[in-house]
């Protein structure tokens, strides 16, 4: 793995940042996103590097919004990376990534999540192993199909050049990441999800990558505009508030990303701007028969929205 390969995986993450920001920031036409660049700790001599977080708050169209960049390194593949691939420990690595969680203020408009990624795990004596990795996904809490349509459509058809079987692939690996065990039920409608990818090669696998970052933006912006000022009353936004306790239990319990962060000494406050500002928990909560709130469960199972 040649330091230009890796450079140029970062040089695109970088713009990757810098555009969906400057988008989100356009759509909401109030608030800016801060940036917040840090470094690992010097004196912590097996990990290194470090990033450049930024967050928007208390905006017109979005409560909250995080776009990440990181670039770390480390002395040893963390127990969370070993355990879902036991043949890198021992292993140093480099890894390197844009991660981000969008919650808006309306009701009508979706949540959001999508992460790009490069990983190298190296040891002396050793080939490098190497492999990219991301998604994105759609958590709605008052879904319209219309929207979920342009969702799937947009993921079915970034993966077309790639192969006809790679939608169905990452699309079903979405849906079974995206699980909550204990909930039994889907964190949304899912999108898509990939990782140890490097085959048929780096530049293949790098143009996925990167296809898969910018498509993010063709999926996910136009539903913000069209969403964006739809009317809601106070018992929407107590359910877009409760439900969101689902998007918290799932990146506590069950994230791999932010279980590698945590593990690695990474930035916590970097790694938690994934939680939403504000969110509620009710005991044993249960929507009325036959309302707008009822109707979410039917939406939390896989569903095939891209017809063969």
């Amino acid at each position: 793995m040649s330091n230009i390969q890796v450079e140029a995986v970062k040089a695109y993450l970088l713009q990757l940042q810098d555009s969906i920001c400057d988008q989100l920031t356009q759509i909401d036409g109030k608030a800016s996103f801060l940036e917040d660049a840090w470094q690992r700790d010097e004196k912590t001599e097996s990990l290194g590097g470090g990033g450049r977080s930024r967050v928007l708050t208390d905006g017109a169209v979005f409560e909250q919004a995080g776009v990440n960049f990181s670039h770390v390194t480390g002395a040893q593949m963390p127990a969370s990376a070993t355990a879902h691939r036991p043949e890198l420990a021992g292993r140093r690595f480099e890894a390197l990534g844009v991660s981000l969680v969008v919650h808006p203020k309306n009701p009508y408009v979706p949540t959001s999540h999508a992460n790009v990624r490069f990983f190298i795990a190296e040891k002396e004596g050793a080939e490098p192993v190497w492999w990219f990795g991301g998604g994105f996904d759609l958590t709605p809490f008052y879904p319209l199909d219309d929207d979920c349509l342009h969702w799937h459509q947009t993921a079915h058809d970034l993966c077309q050049p790639f192969g006809d079987s790679v939608y169905p692939k990452y699309k079903k690996w979405c849906d079974e990441y995206f699980y909550l065990k204990h909930r039994q039920e889907t964190r949304g409608i899912g999108g898509l999800f990939f990782d140890d990818l490097n085959e048929p090669g780096f530049e293949r696998s790098f143009d996925f990558m990167k296809a898969v970052g910018n498509g993010f933006s063709d999926a996910y912006m136009p539903i913000v505009k069209r969403r964006k000022d739809t009317e809601f009353n106070d018992t929407q936004r107590q359910f877009q508030l409760y439900r969101r306790g689902r998007y918290v239990e799932f990146n506590l319990v069950f994230d791999r990303g932010t279980l590698f962060g945590l593990q690695t000494g990474g930035r916590t406050e970097s790694i938690l701007m994934s939680m939403p500002p504000l969110v509620r928990w009710q005991y044993n909560y249960q929507p009325n028969a036959d309302s707008a709130e009822a109707r979410l469960s039917d939406y939390l199972v896989p569903r095939e929205w891209i017809q063969a």
